[in-house]
């Protein structure tokens, strides 16, 4: 099975477009079999990657924290001791697959 990382964010008023902007680069994570960037509400979004397996997702963690750090002062704080982020990952244990149309 795959493995998944899920992290919550909310931007600052105005940088809507700016971050998605640097979502639609080509990360290059190994391991990383792609994912969506979601808007969730006006300021806020969730990004879902997928991935070959948790030990992928922990390798590419300082790739990751890089390409955070790249658009880390769009950020708002989530509050309640978060910080800028949200992230959680594991390992799936139920997957769907997409039924035929």
């Amino acid at each position: 099975m795959s493995a998944y990382n899920v992290v919550r964010f909310r931007v600052k008023p105005g940088m809507q477009k700016a971050f998605e902007d640097a979502h639609r680069v080509e990360p290059g994570f190994k391991g990383f079999h792609g994912g969506a960037l979601v808007r969730t509400g006006e300021e806020t979004y969730c990004f879902v990657g997928c991935w070959e397996s948790f030990e992928r997702i922990a390798a590419a963690r300082h790739q990751m924290i890089g390409m955070l750090d790249s658009f880390r002062p769009m950020l708002q704080d989530l509050g309640n001791g978060l910080g800028v982020t949200d992230p959680v990952s594991g390992d799936a244990v139920v997957e769907f697959a997409a039924s035929p149309a």
